[in-house]
């Protein structure tokens, strides 16, 4: 350890490789990009000089000339590009909001977004399983192409996802860069100066530099957060701690993890003198919740706005546990929890209101933050294989001016795997036996804490009533059914897909011999010809999940009494109500719990395979190595077509499974002149060979339906006596 109390860690002998010469390259471009960005503020204030205006106005033919040959500068595509121009008022700030709706942006702006990507390549090069990750790609893509909107969604379906780790994983390492592109190339010009130092933090530092305090005033309620007191079980008041002890705290914490809770305990000191500990768990284990904000959610919540529902809760909990104000209070949390009570100790009227004398924080980024009160005593855990505290990284300057009460122990322990590693559990086993000093360190600290806990109190922290994710499309009773992998819910709820479904006329013969050898199931003909379909999907977020699915399927017609051209009339019908369907000839997922639910509660005949899509925008993109199959391709304009719910039909046994599947989005149709699909000469089977029987491995899509994203659910499977 350190003279300041940071633990060093051990740096790996081939650290400095590849990836190490990407960041190197990023820091260079970082040092071009602010040479430009210097060049511009220069000619910025020769532009509004009052010198050169004067100038201007008693000799117009040569000011203007001069005014006008700077203002090219600053502004054409060929100088400085973009507005360039950030004046608070004037002529400036009009020709800057001018270049902005242009949509340009500056020079500097756009070569420090390059050395932001090289850092982005940086950390895939050591992570290039973030790369494959559909929502994490989708993420990637739309901040860097100035997409607004479609960031904010990615975002939201990445934490939507199921448990949010792997989002949590693939986000942490890149959180710097994403913030800083976002901030450079944000349409409002007074934002380039929060970018500009994001971008040089990203391109110098090992993480960002934020600035600013994080907490809201106190006493207000902007947040959204609620708080409730709650009674522990039996069990549980066992296992609280009666004596203040480090090891004690952290026990409780994560006794009172699950349910969203946070404890509240009063200690009568060694001095007599009853003091308050604060403890706060991180992340609620499991999938998100809408009912609380200690979900995945939260650590983001709390982190970048000042108003998180997390803070505000606890505040809320602290005013009905009656703490008198000028009391001592130590505040101690894990993971968001570290976060959100930093967020209290950097709030002026709250450090008013209490003496927050110590703060730690074990596996948060809290590194970078300073409390309202100089004379809180803040210390910061962290595991450096744990991702989560890189969410707000290292300030730069925290180690040329330490603060005179910050303790940090960064440490390499024994376990690697996250979330494993960011687990309260391996935690406190490393303070008692990896970091013994740290433990003797803190608990010394925490001297005056240490005696008789003379009354505990749990508090349920809740958000304000929201609606829950896909309301009220996807809000549909549920029914947990058992696979051999686990229960699951149906109707299983997808919050955020994109597909293309690739539609051939075929052989009706062929498509006929495909199909289960029972008289009464045939195609449904269009003409002489059948309708084959190969679906392509990309399940960003789903109740089982994020995963690609391919499927080809072929029109058939009622399972009693097929009549010719039902499926015309059919399509007038409600889903519930139609009779014809697409029966899945075969079907590859890419994940294991979609191929056990489509095989087990669809009847459908999975396999799984490996395969990366990208659906999104018009040029498609499906490669399936395993399979052998490849579709790619652009799509042209297309038309608007109604929402397309349908019906799916399977075998399991001697009976045929019914699947509803409803959808809500834009479905859009195409010619499918601009798509090809490529098959292998070793494709797998059977799917390989159902596709050459068809002669779809030749054969160009007469037309193609498009949804770049939409939300449906797919019902539990019915089975029918056929």
């Amino acid at each position: 350890m350190g003279a300041d109390g940071h633990i060093r860690g051990r740096t790996a002998p081939d650290e400095q490789d590849a990836e190490e010469s990407l960041r190197r390259c990023a820091r260079d471009v970082v040092d071009v990009a602010e040479g430009i960005r210097e060049v511009s503020t220069r000619t910025r204030t020769a532009l509004f000089a009052p010198a050169l205006t004067a100038s201007a106005r008693r000799r117009p033919r040569t000011g203007l000339a001069a005014r006008w040959a700077l203002l090219r500068a600053l502004t054409n595509r060929d100088g400085l590009g973009g507005s360039a121009i950030t004046e608070p008022k004037g002529m400036g700030r009009v020709l800057g909001a001018a270049g902005e709706v242009l949509g340009r942006e500056s020079l500097a702006a756009l070569v420090a977004v390059t050395s932001l990507r090289l850092r982005i390549a940086a950390v895939l090069f050591d992570h290039p399983e973030y790369a494959r990750d559909p929502g994490m790609r989708r993420l990637m893509t739309a901040v860097t192409a100035d997409r607004d909107l479609e960031a904010v969604r990615a975002l939201r379906a990445l934490f939507r996802d199921q448990g949010a780790q792997r989002a949590l994983s693939g986000l942490a390492p890149l959180t710097a860069e994403l913030r800083a592109v976002r901030a450079l190339l944000d349409e409002n010009p007074e934002n380039d100066e929060t970018g500009w130092a994001l971008a040089a933090g990203a391109g110098r530092s090992a993480g960002p530099v934020h600035g600013g305090s994080a907490a809201r005033p106190a006493g207000t309620d902007q947040g959204g957060g609620a708080a409730e007191a709650v009674d522990l079980s039996g069990q549980e008041r066992q296992t609280i701690a009666t004596e203040g002890s480090l090891l004690g705290f952290l026990r409780n914490i994560e006794v009172v993890a699950a349910g969203g809770r946070i404890l509240v305990q009063n200690v009568r000191g060694p001095d007599g003198v009853v003091r308050y500990v604060v403890q706060a768990p991180g992340t609620t284990p499991g999938r998100p919740r809408n009912d609380s904000p200690q979900d995945f959610v939260g650590p983001w919540r709390s982190l970048f706005p000042a108003e998180s529902p997390h803070t505000s809760s606890i505040l809320l909990a602290l005013a009905d546990h009656g703490i008198p104000r000028g009391a001592d209070l130590a505040l101690i949390g894990h993971g968001e929890g570290g976060i959100a009570l930093m967020n209290l100790a950097q709030d002026e009227e709250f450090c008013r209101a209490y003496r927050v004398t110590h703060v730690i924080a074990v596996g948060s980024p809290v590194h970078n933050r300073r409390p309202a009160d100089p004379r809180t005593w803040v210390a910061a855990i962290t595991n450096q294989h744990d991702l989560v505290p890189v969410l707000a990284g290292r300030d730069a300057r925290s180690a040329f001016d330490p603060h005179p009460n910050r303790y940090e122990a960064d440490y390499a322990g024994p376990t690697r795997e996250f979330p494993l590693c960011h687990m309260l559990r391996e935690y406190t086993e490393h303070l008692r036996t990896v970091i013994p000093e740290v433990r003797k360190d803190v608990e010394e600290a925490l001297a005056p804490y240490r005696g008789p806990v003379v009354r505990t109190q749990a508090y349920r922290l809740k958000d304000r009533a929201r609606p829950p994710e896909g309301y009220p499309f996807l809000t549909v009773p549920t029914t947990p059914l058992p696979t051999t992998t686990g229960p699951v819910d149906v109707p299983v709820r997808y919050y955020d897909s994109s597909a293309a479904h690739l539609c051939f006329a075929v052989d009706a013969a062929a498509a006929r011999g495909l199909l289960p050898d029972v008289t009464w199931m045939v195609p449904s003909r269009l003409g002489r010809r059948a309708l084959a379909v190969l679906s392509l999907y990309e399940h960003r977020c789903s109740t089982i999940g994020p995963y690609a699915e391919i499927a080809l399927s072929v029109l058939v017609d009622d399972l009693w009494r097929p009549r010719p051209y039902d499926i015309a009339a059919d399509l007038l019908r409600r889903v519930d109500l139609r009779r014809t369907g697409r029966y899945v000839l075969s079907l590859a997922v890419s994940s294991e719990e979609a191929r056990v639910v489509s095989r087990q509660i669809w009847g459908q005949p999975a396999v799984r395979m490996a395969a990366e899509a990208d659906l999104m925008s018009r040029h498609l993109g499906l490669t399936a190595p395993g399979l052998g199959l490849a579709v790619k391709g652009r799509l042209g304009r297309g038309l608007r077509c109604p929402e397309a719910d349908w019906t799916l039909y399977g075998r399991r046994g001697e009976s045929t499974v019914r699947t509803l599947v409803r959808t809500h989005g834009r479905l859009r149709l195409h010619t499918g002149t601009g798509v090809r699909l490529r098959l292998g000469t070793a494709a797998a089977e059977p799917m390989a060979g159902q596709l050459r029987r068809l002669g779809i491995d030749t054969a160009l899509p007469h037309f193609v339906l498009s949804c770049p994203q939409f939300v449906f659910h797919r019902s539990a499977g019915a089975v029918l006596p056929r």
